[in-house]
């Protein structure tokens, strides 16, 4: 299992997230790409609170079809259109990991790919137990389909 790592011999972290998180090198690694405010039918949620609500929705269902929980993600990186954003960004975080800790970084920016967006976030997970059933996944091996070919999972290859 990760495990945050807070030396005292620096200062401690400002908000709700670790300096560090260590894993073991066995493990399964979830690369999340950077996630906006977009639901499924397409529409971007107003105001940065509904975007932060749309993009954690975004992020625990693609680790879910991964087979993992927030409790694996070990970081995450919010690019925030928004000036002065941070506190609505640490509480929704906050909120969404349920005390779970993980190495975090808050940008500012002065735009996104779209000027509807008013913040991205970035993750990555980890799980250090063998998971038979995602290793079974009806899609293992297959390549990841072209933008607009579907929806599908890059999974390992079966041994």
């Amino acid at each position: 299992m990760p495990k945050a790592v807070l030396p005292r011999s620096i200062a401690p972290p400002s908000s709700r997230f670790a300096h560090g998180i260590v894993h073991s090198a066995r493990a399964r690694r979830l690369v999340i790409s950077g996630q906006v405010g977009v639901a499924i039918d397409g529409s971007v949620a107003e105001g940065l609170q509904g975007q932060l609500e749309q993009i954690w929705d975004n992020i625990e269902a693609i680790l879910q079809e991964a087979g993992m929980a927030v409790t694996d993600l070990i970081r995450i990186t919010a690019y925030s259109a928004v000036p002065g954003g941070v506190s609505a960004y640490r509480s929704v975080r906050d909120r969404r990991l349920g005390g779970h800790l993980v190495a975090a970084t808050y940008v500012e920016v002065a735009g996104l790919a779209s000027p509807a967006f008013l913040v991205e976030i970035e993750a990555e997970a980890v799980c250090e137990e063998p998971d038979l059933a995602f290793l079974e996944y009806e899609g293992a091996g297959e390549a990841v389909p072209a933008i607009g070919a579907g929806s599908a999972i890059a999974a390992p290859r079966k041994p």
